[in-house]
C-alpha cells in the first residue's frame, strides 16, 4: 500500500506531464480515445466523490474565522473569470461554440489543484480549501445562472438542464463521499492515499476524450483557442492577485486569491460542454486543463520566492 501511495504522489507531482502527453496522443490517434467520451461524466463524478472523501468539518472553520476573506474569494471566483471570458469572446469575436466553451470554463468553480498550488506557493491553504469547497457547493446554482446570463447570446442555454446535470455530476458524488467517509471512519485513509492517482487518471482521460472527439476542429482552430485560454488564465491569475491587494489582504491571502481565481474546475467544464453543447465547446476546458497545470506550478514557484514580511498578519 505504501508503494501505491508513493506512486500516487509521483503521478500527482507530474500531473502536467501526463495531461500534456495524453492530449498529444489523443490528437494524433483519436480513434483510440473516442470510446472514452461515454465516460466523461462518470469520471468527473469519481473526482467529486474523492473530494467528498477528503472534506472535513475543519475545512469550513475558516469560513467562520474569516468570513469576509472567504466571501471575497468566492465573489472574485464567480465574477472575474466569467466576466473576463465574456469580454475575451466579444473582443476577439469568437465563433459561437468556442465562445460558449470559453464562458463555460470561466463560470466553473475553483479546481482542487489550486489547493496544492497554494501550498507550494506558501499561500493560505485553509483559505484556499474553504473557497474551493464553497464555490463547488454553490456551483449547481451559480454556474448555470452565469452561463445562461453570459452565453445565451451565442447559443441556447437551459438553466434547468444544467442545474440538474451539476447536481448529478458534482453535489451528489460529494455527498456520497462525505457519507462514505462517515461510515468508513479511519479505513477511508487507505482510499485517500491513492486519491491523487485516481484524480489524475480521471482528468487525463477526460482531456484525452475531448481532444479525440474534436481533433479536426482543434487542427482548424486550436491555436486560436489556446491563445484565448492562455489570456483567460493569465489575466485571471493577475486580477485575482490585485483583487486581494485592493481588499487589503496580506501577501499569503493575495497569493491564494490569485491561484483560486485563475485555476478552474476544467473537468466540470468539459463534462458540461459535452453534455449540453458540442465536442468543440468542450475544447476550451480541455486545453485549460492542460495549460493551467503548466502555468499554476510556474506561478507558484514565483510566489514561493516572494517575501513573507507580512505573513504574521495572516495568522
Amino acid at each position: 500500500m505504501r508503494a501505491l501511495a508513493a506512486f500516487s504522489r509521483f503521478v500527482a507531482n507530474t500531473f502536467a506531464v501526463w495531461v500534456l502527453l495524453f492530449a498529444v496522443l489523443a490528437f494524433l490517434l483519436p480513434a483510440h480515445f473516442l470510446p472514452l467520451t461515454a465516460y466523461i461524466v462518470p469520471l468527473l463524478g469519481l473526482i467529486m466523490f474523492g473530494m467528498g472523501l477528503t472534506l472535513k468539518v475543519e475545512d469550513f472553520k475558516e469560513v467562520a474565522r474569516h468570513p469576509v476573506r472567504v466571501a471575497a474569494g468566492v465573489l472574485a471566483q464567480f465574477i472575474i473569470m466569467p466576466l473576463l471570458a465574456w469580454v475575451l469572446c466579444k473582443v476577439l469575436n469568437l465563433p459561437a461554440e468556442i465562445a460558449v466553451g470559453v464562458i463555460l470554463v470561466g463560470c466553473c468553480p475553483g479546481g482542487t489543484a489550486s489547493n496544492v498550488m497554494t501550498w507550494f506557493a506558501r499561500g493560505d491553504v485553509a483559505l484556499s480549501v474553504s473557497i474551493t469547497a464553497v464555490t463547488t457547493l454553490l456551483a449547481p446554482l451559480v454556474t448555470p445562472a452565469l452561463i445562461w446570463l453570459l452565453a445565451s447570446e451565442w447559443l441556447p442555454v437551459s438553466f434547468a438542464a444544467m442545474f440538474i446535470s451539476i447536481l448529478k455530476m458534482v453535489l451528489l458524488p460529494i455527498v456520497l463521499g462525505i457519507v462514505a467517509q462517515r461510515l468508513l471512519g479511519e479505513r477511508v485513509k487507505l482510499a485517500v492515499d491513492v486519491l491523487p492517482l485516481v484524480s489524475v487518471v480521471s482528468i487525463v482521460l477526460i482531456v484525452a476524450a475531448v481532444v479525440a472527439a474534436s481533433q479536426a476542429k482543434i487542427a482548424e482552430s486550436g491555436l486560436l483557442i489556446m491563445a484565448v485560454v492562455i489570456l483567460h488564465n493569465g489575466i485571471g491569475l493577475g486580477l485575482g492577485y490585485f483583487a486581494g491587494r485592493l481588499m487589503g489582504m496580506p501577501l499569503a491571502q493575495r497569493k491564494t486569491l490569485s491561484i483560486e481565481v485563475g485555476m478552474q474546475n476544467s473537468g466540470l467544464g468539459a463534462a458540461l460542454a459535452s453534455a449540453h453543447f458540442s465536442p468543440l465547446a468542450a475544447v476550451p476546458s480541455a486545453l485549460f486543463s492542460v495549460w493551467h497545470n503548466l502555468s499554476g506550478p510556474l506561478l507558484a514557484s514565483i510566489y514561493r520566492r516572494m517575501g513573507d514580511a507580512d505573513k504574521a498578519q495572516s495568522q
